[in-house]
């Protein structure tokens, strides 16, 4: 089967989640949209299963968004009607990443504040995000040891792919939807600036994640299991998700994305633990930021691991590792 047929299969899949999903959705069938998730990204593997790593990636990514959200929907209306129509069902499945879908309930209104600054600020990391990948390309021609090589160029591709995608497609996404009435939000905001753990990870890094996490596994078991357990099962399961992201399409490095969030999911309550207990280190900003950026970035070779870096990374600039 050609590349181009398997890509309208895939268009397919997507579009039976979309419709399929409506009315599951309207009838509160919860297990039904487990097994549509399961099946669906089920069916994507296998139809991409011998093809080329980064497509391969592509497909998983968007088909597992797309199937999540009727979860996230399932889990998030549970206890109340949806007020989705199906235009706006629509759009948040199949056009937003976030997963909090109460902002497409007001899609199709008046144009709300803040678009063209979300934006403008989208495309300027876009062309930032550029540059970075050229700035890549030139370093791999330096006369320079293969090894820092390898390290420099894999770190300028990976912040260069998140300007262009988190901070840029994204912002942009979101500008252009409020436009649309659509009161969409930026998914990554200034994680820069956070103190701790659990800030970044709650609430500035790919909120898409923690809004999907806690919507879909937080939420419903903690009063089950209890608060701890239900925040390491939710990071365990972005960790799975992340498997499907990062090791599948490369068939290697399996189990490493789910350690570091093991490790991200464990480092947060060591961090609720000290703060109850008055010993709270992170007061100091400067002690802060160097605690968030250490957890963060040392353990990153785990999620982003040498196979996905080779097969990946560097094939999307054009390169070869």
């Amino acid at each position: 089967m050609s590349l181009f047929l398997r890509l309208i299969f895939f268009a397919l899949i997507n579009l039976v989640l979309v419709f399929t999903g409506f009315p599951v959705v309207k009838k509160k069938k919860i297990l039904l949209g487990w097994g549509m998730f399961v099946i669906g990204l089920m069916a994507v593997y296998l139809l991409f299963q011998y093809q080329n790593p980064v497509i391969k990636m592509l497909a998983i990514i968007a088909t597992t968004f797309t199937a999540m959200k009727i979860i996230v929907v399932l889990m998030e209306y549970r206890d109340k009607p949806v007020k989705l129509n199906f235009k706006q069902w629509a759009a948040f499945a199949g056009g937003w990443v976030g997963m909090r879908a109460q902002p497409f309930e007001t899609l199709g209104g008046d144009p709300l504040s803040g678009a063209r600054q979300m934006v403008m600020f989208g495309i300027s990391r876009l062309l930032i995000g550029g540059l970075v990948i050229l700035a890549a390309r030139e370093i791999v021609l330096l006369p320079l040891s293969i090894g820092l090589i390898h390290i420099v160029v894999s770190v300028l591709l990976l912040v260069g792919f998140s300007l262009i995608l988190h901070f840029g497609l994204l912002s942009i996404s979101a500008g252009m939807w409020r436009y649309s009435g659509a009161n969409t939000y930026l998914l990554f905001r200034q994680p820069a600036k956070a103190t701790s753990l659990t800030e970044f990870w709650g609430k500035r890094w790919n909120l898409a994640f923690s809004e999907m996490t806690s919507i879909a596994i937080f939420r419903p078991l903690r009063g089950k299991v209890g608060h701890a357990t239900a925040l390491m099962l939710a990071f365990i399961f972005s960790g799975i998700l992340h498997e499907l992201a990062l090791s599948l399409p490369v068939n290697h490095g399996y189990g490493l994305p789910t350690l570091y969030f093991i490790t991200q999911g464990g480092l947060v309550l060591l961090e609720k633990v000290l703060k109850n207990k008055g010993g709270n280190f992170l007061q100091n900003k400067l002690v802060a930021h160097a605690w968030v950026f250490f957890w963060v970035v040392v353990p990153a070779p785990l999620l982003f691991h040498a196979e996905f870096i080779k097969q990946i990374i560097w094939p999307m600039a054009g390169l070869k590792f």
